[in-house]
């Protein structure tokens, strides 16, 4: 796909006017008369116990939260790969109540990251920049962060690796270990690639994008639907080896957090592309985890580990399943996937919120980080509150939800 001149302009003028002021919460809720009024009960509660812990423990905040020990947030100072899930968060958090502490404690902790955009020994900044710099610059405006957001890309796009047309995800440019090495989440790291092509009119971004999403495609998709956590290449011939895992049960199991980035990142790339091939991918990901999923709807850590459906539960695999399906109920059409979304978001809502704990300082509860390493089982993570407060304003408030990560659909 190119990138012309009049979309870079339109683009880059409508989001001047959604950054010009921010919009007061609508006064009628769309949602209404299209879900139950029980569930949107049961999303409102959730969304308000989420703020109000959000907003009690943020002044305690002073660097990164990657997870917790004994309820308590475990912090990573230059934030890990994780770091730009707190001030999402943050940012999700003023959208819903408008509370201007919020704003104020979303840009100091994401200039935070300022250092990382230089960071060429990962592959995670999309999940660093994107809901933190560029939601920034799409709430404010200031070019600052739309600055940095493009600088980050370019650190991205350094790890493509054009001989077998891969990001590679792990190690320095110049450790030869893990060099070929290609991981499913990586998908959700390309839309940080198709802003920067978007806002500096460089094909080459986008390219990068595509191509690696063309080979997740075409080495992750099994028949079934499911995927693996990793898959390997010779580095220096682009050749595949073949799957494996580090997260998962196996390399022939389906790690349930890595089918969700598959099936929300998928998405996205359809929607940045147009490209009906990863649409078609992002169904058959979404069908797959839909099919696994248990009755109380609290995804399992893999859905082919040998005791499913009654193993150890990763709620965050259920709050990026969630948005994956909202996102992919619009672009479809398929109402099917906005109802499993909803069955997913009300169990989260109803059965994983650390309610009972006066000293939790999560929301989410009930999430598994890595259960092969035996490190952080059913514990909380900060992209579980992220994703479940983003799926859930993404029901209640969808053009609130644009305004921050924008949703279009070319």
């Amino acid at each position: 796909m190119r990138v012309s001149r009049r979309t870079v302009l339109a683009t880059a003028a409508g989001a001047a006017a959604l950054c010009a002021s921010p919009a007061p919460a609508a006064a009628a809720d769309p949602t209404a008369g299209r879900i139950p009024a029980p569930t949107l009960r049961k999303l409102r509660a959730a969304a308000d116990y989420a703020v109000e812990k959000v907003a009690a423990v943020a002044p305690t905040v002073t660097a990164f939260p990657v997870g917790t020990k004994f309820e308590k947030w475990v912090y990573s100072q230059n934030g890990g790969w994780v770091g730009g899930f707190w001030p999402g968060t943050l940012w999700m958090a003023w959208l819903y109540s408008e509370d201007e502490a919020f704003r104020t404690q979303a840009l100091a902790s994401a200039r935070k990251l300022a250092p990382r955009q230089y960071d060429t020994g990962t592959h995670d900044l999309g999940f660093l920049f994107y809901p933190s710099w560029v939601t920034a610059w799409r709430l404010t405006g200031d070019e600052a962060w739309r600055t940095g957001a493009l600088r980050a890309a370019d650190s991205l796009i350094q790890r493509y690796n054009p001989r077998g047309r891969f990001i590679r995800a792990w190690g320095a440019l110049n450790d030869p270990k893990n060099a070929g090495r290609v991981i499913i989440d990586t998908m959700m790291n390309l839309d940080l690639l198709a802003f920067a092509s978007r806002q500096s009119g460089d094909d080459t971004y986008l390219d990068v994008a595509v191509e690696h999403a063309k080979t997740t495609r075409r080495v992750f998709l099994r028949p079934d639907g499911s995927t693996p956590h990793v898959y390997d290449f010779d580095p220096d011939s682009g050749d595949p080896v073949g799957p494996d895992t580090v997260q998962g049960y196996s390399p022939t199991s389906c790690w349930s957090r890595g089918q969700a980035w598959g099936l929300y990142g998928f998405t996205t790339m359809y929607r940045r592309t147009g490209n009906r091939d990863f649409l078609t991918t992002a169904r058959a990901l979404a069908d797959y985890a839909i099919g696994a999923l248990a009755p109380d709807h609290v995804p399992v850590w893999d859905y082919r580990a040998p005791q499913q459906p009654h193993d150890i539960k990763d709620a965050s695999a259920g709050a990026i399943t969630a948005c994956g399906l909202l996102d992919l109920s619009a672009a479809t059409g398929r109402h099917a996937y906005r109802e499993v979304a909803l069955r997913l978001l009300t169990a989260l809502s109803e059965t994983c919120l650390t309610k009972n704990s006066a000293r939790a300082e999560a929301v989410v509860a009930r999430c598994t980080r890595n259960r092969p390493a035996e490190d952080g089982i059913e514990i909380s993570l900060p992209y579980a509150d992220y994703y479940l407060l983003e799926g859930i304003l993404r029901v209640l408030r969808p053009q609130d939800v644009d305004r921050a990560i924008d949703l279009s659909t070319l």
